[in-house]
């Protein structure tokens, strides 16, 4: 079953346009279609299943976020590229998170809120697979819960939330966003990574690129959309950080999913090409990490 958004989540503009007509090219090669608010220029998945439905879009072996057991050279690189970025994450929390409690939604098997206790974190994740919540808690005895909005107690406080790669999936968005800015403590941090859909990997390999994930991610965030977003919950953007090894991964998914297979030097070129248009601020990285905070009243 498919829901359609008629009002933009940024602006509440009722008119669109067609972004780009593509698949599921990672599961079902079915068609979706992203489209763009003509009034602030957010693009979002539209149609796009309804949260019952979704959840039938992740039921894959091959689903390499909750599965380190393939092999083949993708799930390789994307095992040691997690487990570099699990390290770069904590370094990331303790740069600029101002107090020790932590809250990881999407935290997966748990291996980043793993290493974030044994530095002295108190640590809680939110988890929805439960196939991923429960190796969390019986191989790390992490604090795992299954939903935010509801397995969050209102009156919880934490110095520092992480969404890795999570907003995008998430069909509560406004329920949600009100939810991390009353559970943030005043002077907290929320730190999240997202796609930028502005990215010259994105531009090159147009409906092709890995990081749609039509019709996972329903929602395709640029710097300028996120950062309006954002405002619309009095939350600032104190800097934005570079996923420099996303490039890489998303361009050799880019790749199989346009020719069929992983052409390895054409994608590492194409990584290099993107981190170096990444530079430019009206481009920015493939993928990005804002740092945010409540504005001040």
């Amino acid at each position: 079953m498919s829901e359609t958004i008629s009002i933009c989540p940024i602006c509440d503009h009722q008119q669109f346009r067609l972004f780009l007509k593509g698949k599921d090219y990672f599961l079902t090669q079915e068609p979706f279609s992203i489209v763009a608010c003509t009034a602030c220029g957010f693009r979002f998945t539209n149609p796009r299943p309804n949260p019952v439905s979704a959840e039938t879009y992740y039921q894959s072996e091959a689903y390499l976020s909750h599965d380190s057991s393939k092999r083949g050279i993708i799930p390789i690189l994307y095992g040691m590229a997690r487990r570099f970025n699990v390290h770069s994450k904590y370094n990331i929390v303790k740069t600029y998170a101002k107090g020790n409690s932590l809250l990881d939604i999407g935290c997966g098997t748990g291996e980043f809120l793993h290493l974030c206790r044994q530095k002295g974190l108190k640590c809680t994740g939110v988890e929805p697979s439960a196939k991923a919540r429960n190796f969390a808690q019986n191989r790390y005895s992490l604090d795992v819960k299954a939903d935010f909005l509801t397995d969050i107690s209102p009156s919880s406080r934490y110095h520092c939330i992480t969404m890795w790669h999570v907003l995008e999936h998430i069909h509560g968005l406004d329920e949600t966003m009100r939810k991390l800015t009353e559970v943030l403590e005043p002077d907290g941090v929320l730190i999240v990574a997202l796609p930028n859909s502005n990215a010259h990997d994105a531009t090159y390999y147009g409906k092709f690129w890995a990081a749609f994930d039509l019709p996972r991610h329903i929602y395709h965030f640029t710097r300028e959309t996120f950062i309006k977003f954002a405002s619309k919950y009095s939350l600032t953007c104190i800097t934005i950080l570079p996923q420099k090894l996303d490039a890489f991964y998303i361009s050799l998914l880019s790749e199989k999913y346009r020719t069929g297979s992983s052409n390895f030097v054409r994608a590492v070129y194409r990584g290099l090409r993107s981190n170096c248009e990444g530079r430019n601020p009206l481009t920015g990285h493939s993928s990005e990490i804002y740092i945010l905070e409540i504005k001040n009243s």
